[in-house]
């Protein structure tokens, strides 16, 4: 088994910016690819970026993208959410999830095996 646990979230304008975390433990956090995805009141949720185990390939949904930066720190076991130019519209539980398997598509969130339990995110306008 493996835990995540999301922090970071908060309250913030229209146009501010929020780092999100995601911290790991239970098994070698460098085996997993990590996505962040995110889910409003009423909605389905949707991916938002992914990450390799390495670090070295990301990936970003259209709606976030220039605007997010992903990144993960494997000696600490953290993923990180930089996010930049919020907008109402960003307002969302943001959830970590890990994936073993390379292979899957990150994103589509059945790839994944584990998942934090979110961090409310909510932008003012």
């Amino acid at each position: 088994q493996v835990q995540l646990v999301e922090s970071g979230g908060g309250l913030v304008q229209a146009g501010g910016s929020l780092r999100l975390s995601c911290v790991a433990s239970g098994r070698t956090f460098s085996n997993y690819d990590m996505g962040w995805f995110r889910q409003a009141p009423g909605k389905e949720r949707e991916f938002v970026s992914g990450i390799s185990w390495s670090g070295s390939t990301t990936y970003y949904a259209d709606s976030v993208k220039g605007r997010f930066t992903i990144s993960r720190d494997n000696a600490k076991n953290t993923a990180y959410l930089h996010m930049n130019s919020l907008k109402p519209e960003d307002t969302a539980v943001y959830s970590c999830a890990g994936k073993y398997q390379r292979y899957g598509r990150y994103s589509n969130s059945r790839s994944y095996d584990y998942w934090g339990q979110g961090t409310q995110v909510t932008v003012s306008s």
